[in-house]
């Protein structure tokens, strides 16, 4: 398969990213659309020595996907929007007590069980604010099948350098698409494993000390002869509860700027005509693809308009919008939901633009003529 062409669906390039990134367990429950990474990775796992576990619920996967990564082995989980609501107490565990893991959802049309076979774009915010309280959280998202494996490996190795849950937002559209890909040969394919502590230049190991200055806390393994506490409780240094106002403070103004201090590192996203356009279209995941073709049919028509395609949507890249030319009058947000970041454009926008909608959420895949046909409808009220 290596460095020749195949035919490879979204949710099995995700398999294969996450192996060659060093995943090692996988727990999951079955969810339409996507099961087949559930399936595949119970194949293929057991040959390269890990561990895959059918949980009895979306809870308890994730559940079991925190404690196998605290004990050393890189771990994920998929799902779509019901299961990744059940899963979002457990995520809110892993970004307050740090545990690296990566997880998957294949975002289908909703509320509720929806539309099951369908695609959509409505997990958003929920994958920003779906746990409680004030959390850090990256999320990535793909527009192409071989783009899936590169980002489920950037989503591994996001997570272990900076000790913090990763969620891959794919949509149905991706993550069934087949399409002609080349797989790197593994050997190189950069993967980063977690930072661990230096016991010959410590004194006590303190499982959430910032020893480095960096913001992220050097991480053992359970099983490895050192023994520390953690729990979903506000802690200290040593991971003892405290109900102390500075200590809760400190940690979650720590756990912020770990995320924010690196955005740089974290954030992408990609251009296309925006140096001399009058309007830019956002986008990202399928929808991205329809903007890209309709962008270059109105470039052929002499219109000057431009894309941004998210592949990180959170931590939001406001310096995609900030460093847009002065040209640029209107953002056009096209999303498969009601309007889920258009709130978010407009704040990063700061009134300086005209941001307007493109919003579908029947089910229906947003096609290059509607983005079209938005653009004229913007430029003729302009």
């Amino acid at each position: 398969m290596i460095n020749k062409p195949v035919l490879m669906q979204g949710n099995e390039a995700c398999v294969e990213g996450a192996i060659v990134a060093g995943m090692r367990f996988y727990a999951g429950y079955p969810i339409t659309p996507s099961t087949e990474i559930a399936e595949i990775a119970a194949e293929k796992l057991p040959k390269v020595g890990g561990k895959f576990i059918q949980m009895e619920d979306e809870i308890a996967s994730m559940g079991a996907v925190i404690g196998a990564s605290l004990a050393g082995l890189k771990s994920m989980t998929a799902t779509s929007g019901p299961g990744f609501s059940l899963k979002q107490e457990n995520i809110g565990y892993a970004c307050l007590t740090e545990v690296p893991c990566v997880i998957v959802d294949v975002q289908r049309g909703g509320p509720s069980t929806g539309l099951p076979t369908l695609p959509a774009q409505g997990d958003v915010m929920q994958a920003r604010w779906g746990t409680h309280g004030d959390h850090p959280i990256i999320v990535i998202s793909p527009s192409y099948v071989r783009e899936v494996y590169d980002m489920t490996v950037r989503a591994f190795n996001l997570s272990e350098k900076y000790r913090t849950p990763v969620i891959l937002l794919m949509d149905e559209v991706i993550g069934h698409m087949r399409e002609r890909v080349v797989l790197p040969d593994p050997s190189t394919v950069k993967v980063f494993n977690r930072k661990k502590p230096d016991l010959s230049k410590i004194a006590k190991y303190n499982p959430y000390e910032d020893v480095d200055g960096d913001g992220i806390p050097p991480m053992a393994n359970f099983g490895e002869g050192i023994p520390y506490h953690v729990t979903g409780l506000i802690h200290d240094i040593t991971g003892a509860p405290s109900t102390s106002p500075e200590v809760t403070a400190k940690l979650i103004s720590r756990l912020m700027k770990k995320i924010y201090d690196n955005i740089d590192d974290i954030v992408e996203y990609e251009n296309l005509f925006t140096e001399d356009a009058d309007t830019v279209v956002i986008s990202f995941g399928s929808t991205a693809r329809s903007v890209a073709r309709a962008v270059k049919i109105l470039r052929k028509e002499s219109k000057k308009v431009g894309m941004i395609r998210l592949k990180t949507i959170w931590p939001f890249p406001h310096k995609a919008i900030n460093e847009l030319p002065k040209s640029v009058k209107n953002i056009i947000v096209a999303e498969m939901n009601y309007g889920q970041l258009i709130e978010t454009v407009e704040a990063s926008s700061k009134g300086r633009h005209n941001v307007i909608g493109l919003n579908k959420f029947s089910g229906e895949l947003i096609s290059p003529d509607e983005v079209i046909d938005k653009v004229r409808e913007v430029l003729k009220n302009a």
